[in-house]
């Protein structure tokens, strides 16, 4: 899977560029705020339908525009395809192929993994980025899973509109909701088990070879809600609880997991190094059990690579996507080392301009 062309209006400083892209490595280098991480943005927003920076939606925007939009042309094994969203107030639209489709068909044809230097947050950070990390592996795996997402989200959302009455409401007014909160997280949990056990394997390896000093490690997984009970019943229970919160307090929005390694039992005992190393093992993994399911690695970003790594994981971490075959956008300032003796297209962007230099 690459991209053979990519163009980008109206995000952040890039005004209206253009971008041919090849096999391979590609560097993008220049001054800071150039503009040369939102070109991996526009990138990852094809994939994921959000931004991997922080922030509000409204930053995306070039300052006194009104739409952004990002076109690709995309290779998948001999097939080529079209791909395009953009934005215009707060509306999304997404296109494939000159057929205007629902963002998550969108997102499903395009796989982009992005390590940035937010990306220890995966370790270190909210739950919420552990569960955004898994769903999206298990999105392009699982064909099932969206559409158990979907209803869950639909019944967790009426069910917490309920709870914002106030009011405790008769045992029909909730059971409907209930119901359908367990039997699609259930199924919701079957599927990121399942992919969890796949994945582990690959974590082990990417771990084991990005952090060798740390042993093995441990993957510890936890549902979202007590083990051995339905989450039907325990809603039930606990709606006393919930109408006071306002929101609901179990299930498969509350999902969580964590690593652990023999050497560093608790993420505590991890440097802020050794956290952005164990982020990219898992991006690495999950980049690499894709592969196995969908027969093509996805297109890897690496944002800012010579500040993030030392010169030891940025020579291992090439070393590693070259003999995959793996498409590569990278940024820096300059040209990181370990790629100068290595083939790569090399990109300058400045005020917003791209332009290739090799």
């Amino acid at each position: 899977m690459r991209f053979e062309r990519l163009r980008i209006q109206g995000l952040r400083c890039l005004d209206d560029v253009a971008v041919e892209l090849a096999e391979g490595i590609h560097v993008f280098v220049g001054p800071n705020g150039a503009g040369k991480t939102s070109v991996l943005e526009a990138a990852y927003l094809l994939s994921h339908g959000r931004s991997f920076r922080s922030g509000a939606r409204e930053a995306l925007l070039q300052r006194g525009a009104r739409a952004l939009s990002v076109f690709a042309e995309m290779r998948v094994g001999d097939a080529r395809t079209r791909l395009g969203l953009g934005r215009e107030g707060t509306r999304w639209d997404a296109r494939l192929d000159g057929q205007d489709v629902p963002l998550g068909q969108l997102v499903q044809a395009c796989a982009v993994v992005c390590f940035e230097p937010g990306s220890h947050a995966l370790i270190a950070g909210s739950a919420e980025e552990r569960r955004r990390f898994l769903d999206w592996g298990v999105f392009h795996v699982e064909h099932g899973f969206l559409g158990a997402w979907r209803r869950y989200q639909r019944a967790l959302k009426q069910r917490n509109a309920l709870l914002r009455t106030g009011v405790v409401g008769p045992e029909a007014l909730y059971a409907p909701w209930e119901h359908e909160l367990d039997e699609m997280a259930t199924a919701i949990d079957d599927y990121r088990r399942t992919y969890l056990d796949r994945l582990i394997p690959a974590l082990s390896a990417s771990a084991q070879f990005l952090l060798p000093e740390l042993g093995p490690l441990t993957l510890r997984y936890k549902r979202g809600w007590a083990e051995g009970q339905g989450l039907s019943e325990l809603l039930a229970d606990q709606r006393g609880r919930d109408l006071a919160r306002g929101h609901t307090t179990a299930g498969a929005h509350r999902a969580d997991w964590s690593l652990s390694f023999e050497h560093a039992p608790l993420r505590e005992h991890l440097s802020r190094g050794q956290e952005k190393l164990t982020a990219l093992s898992c991006l690495l993994a999950q980049a690499d059990l894709h592969a196995e399911c969908r027969g093509e690695w996805p297109v890897v970003c690496l944002d800012d690579l010579a500040s993030e790594l030392d010169l030891a994981h940025q020579t291992a971490v090439v070393e590693r996507l070259g003999a995959v075959g793996a498409q590569v956008l990278v940024t820096g300032t300059e040209c990181p080392l370990p790629l100068q003796s290595r083939p790569h297209r090399l990109f300058h962007v400045e005020q917003g301009q791209i332009r290739p230099l090799l």
